[in-house]
């Protein structure tokens, strides 16, 4: 918002909250295959696509399944670096805000990453032993209230900050107008503005490995869209919140992570709380998005090695103090362990906030949340080509691709200035 204004910021927020919600409706259709096979008793049965690959293979074809496989996947072990790099982010905030409180906010207080980066990786190398994704729902209760927590402390801080100022900060054009001159130092931080933006409506990746889990009746399709209509309306309405009174209490200045950039020093204990919650609720979403990643690889490997002992023996694990036994499987202690390890290391080499998180929310909005949905929804629909709907689908499609263009461009601009002042393993926040 701080790069948008107060003109374009909102719109942009409200257009992608909307082409999200459309787009999922078109991607909840896509769960089952029109293609149908016959019972023994001869009544016709839609085939389920279990994830979102399997949906693309059952309406695009090998070519469109292929490349959906290195856009989805590529996204989600990108998404866990940019979760480990948030939370960490998050756990500094903790320390430092108890420095600050202590010493004085001229305080120096200069805290490493890497040891939080290390904390966050250790926790997700036990939660990654979690077997499947219909075993993640406790985790996601979790993550969900934490999300609602930290978000309406940070809209209740904000609030407070704008009542304090007695005015509300802000220009109607954000950075686009804050010299007299045109200059493009200016622009990219806008491209990155809608990265970040697009990185918050980046889940559709995940959508149809969710609806695998919904039960029926009703049909899976139906609780899905009433699903998303919930989910896209109640975050659009939170990140609105969040964006507008941030950049009402801080105007240009906001910074980049509300409850981290120490806009706010008091009262410090809430500020941790809300950290606090965050960090829970990364631990939770970091397992989210990873869990399809080690499903494919894992059934990949079973079907290539289907008499390799590492792969297929499962051992059971009695734990102490008469504690309940658990099943342990080699290649998925190895495997999932490495993953983790890679993931740490690669936040620990880049942790920069909002440039990464640009970066994904472009390289991930487009193909997955546009492109993809809508080309299966042309494919099942039999939508004839040159018809107003689907001149209308593919000027969707192409209006996305140039913002998700832009978003990305502006993103690695930001990272490589980053880089230019950034020296691996001697940062501190």
């Amino acid at each position: 918002m701080a790069k948008l204004g107060w003109i374009a910021g909102p719109i942009c927020l409200l257009l992608f909250a909307v082409i999200t919600y459309y787009t999922s409706l078109l991607l909840a259709d896509c769960y089952r295959s029109p293609a149908s096979t016959i019972s023994p008793d001869g009544t016709m049965i839609e085939k389920r696509n279990y994830t979102y690959m399997d949906a693309v293979r059952s309406n695009l074809g090998p070519t469109q399944t292929r490349l959906c496989a290195i856009v989805q996947y590529t996204n989600f072990a990108g998404t866990a670096i940019g979760y480990t790099i948030t939370a960490s982010i998050s756990m500094i905030a903790i320390a430092r805000s108890k420095c600050f409180h202590e010493h004085g906010h001229d305080a120096p207080c200069f805290i490493s990453t890497y040891p939080y980066m290390l904390l966050f990786g250790g926790v997700q190398v036990i939660l990654s032993q979690i077997p499947n994704f219909s075993k993640l729902s406790w985790l996601s209760i979790v993550a969900a209230v934490m999300s609602f927590s930290y978000a309406i402390i940070g809209v209740g801080l904000g609030i407070g900050k704008v009542a304090e100022n007695k005015h509300m900060e802000g220009t109607a054009g954000g950075m686009l107008f804050s010299s007299n001159e045109f200059e493009m130092a200016n622009i990219w931080p806008m491209f990155q503005a809608l990265g970040n933006i697009a990185f918050a409506y980046s889940f559709s990746m995940i959508l149809i490995e969710i609806q695998d889990t919904v039960r029926s009746p009703p049909p899976e399709t139906v609780t899905m869209k009433k699903a998303n209509l919930m989910g896209i309306s109640t975050t659009t309405l939170f990140y609105m919140l969040c964006s507008c009174i941030g950049y009402a209490a801080f105007g240009d200045a906001a910074p980049g992570n509300l409850l981290t950039g120490f806009g706010f020093y008091e009262p410090y204990w809430l500020i941790d709380i809300a950290n606090v919650c965050i960090v829970v609720h990364l631990v939770g979403a970091f397992q989210v998005f990873t869990q399809p990643l080690f499903a494919f690889v894992e059934e990949w490997a079973s079907c290539r090695y289907p008499k390799n002992q590492i792969i297929h023996k499962e051992y059971n694990i009695h734990l102490p103090l008469n504690g309940p036994s658990v099943q342990l499987n080699l290649f998925r202690l190895i495997w999932r362990t490495t993953f983790v390890i890679f993931a740490t290391l690669a936040s620990m080499l880049l942790p920069f906030f909002n440039d990464i998180l640009g970066v994904l929310g472009a390289l991930a909005f487009w193909p997955l949340t546009v492109y993809f949905p809508i080309q299966m929804h042309i494919a099942q629909s039999g939508t004839q080509r040159w018809s107003r709907k689907w001149i209308c689908l593919q000027l969707l499609s192409a209006i996305c691709l140039l913002v998700s263009l832009a978003a990305l461009i502006g993103s690695l601009q930001g990272v490589v200035e980053d880089l230019k002042i950034y020296k691996p393993f001697e940062g501190s926040a």
